[in-house]
């Protein structure tokens, strides 16, 4: 590899977090625009009412929340780790590195998805059902409540044990890149290359 293939290739894995960030960013942008225009026209109950009402709503709020913090935020940081080991430390991910990046790429942005969906979806059901009839709900107690909860318990744990999955295997793959930081091409390092 030659020192412009070198440059070209600084940056790869953090491009692909900041994308997949950007991603999850638009995703929650186009949730928040739909939970705002249903709450004013065809929403009901309303999302407000089970968010304020507390009890199994809280598991709506909670993921929406851990959405922005992990799937957007948390995807954008391992974004700046790739950074600082491609550009700052001039290391690339290669060979089993490389799968292992693939696999916190992927499962932490679908486990993401999945795990915050469910809770979403899951507390809206739970909260809205709690709710008393004149204004939408059920008027379950929360025992009622919880039955509607439990079914979601399981996949919602299997989706945040992908995310864990994903998270470890990228730590594994920088530590990786981290322990072989250069490559000999010939009698020089790549690692040697300008890249500013």
């Amino acid at each position: 590899m030659n020192r412009s293939e070198l440059n070209q290739s600084k940056g790869t894995w953090t491009k692909r977090f900041m994308a997949a960030a950007i991603v999850q960013g638009a995703i929650v942008a186009g949730l928040t625009v739909f939970l705002v225009l249903g709450q004013i026209s065809f929403i009901k109950p309303e999302v407000s009412r089970v968010m304020a009402a507390g009890g199994a709503g809280t598991w709506f709020t909670f993921g929406y929340m851990m959405y922005i913090i992990v799937g957007v935020i948390g995807v954008a940081v391992s974004a700046l780790f790739y950074h600082y080991l491609e550009n700052v430390l001039g290391r690339r991910v290669r060979r089993s590195a490389k799968v292992l990046a693939w696999i916190h790429l992927v499962l932490m942005n679908v486990g993401t998805a999945a795990a915050m969906g469910l809770l979403m979806y899951a507390g809206y059901l739970g909260g809205a059902s709690m709710l008393p009839e004149n204004v939408g709900g059920q008027g379950f107690n929360a025992g009622q409540a919880h039955e509607i909860l439990a079914s979601f318990v399981e996949p919602i744990s299997i989706a945040i044990l992908v995310i864990i999955a994903g998270i470890v295997a990228g730590g594994i793959g920088f530590l990786v890149s981290y322990r072989f930081p250069t490559i000999r091409h010939g009698s020089e390092l790549e690692s040697e290359v300008d890249i500013t």
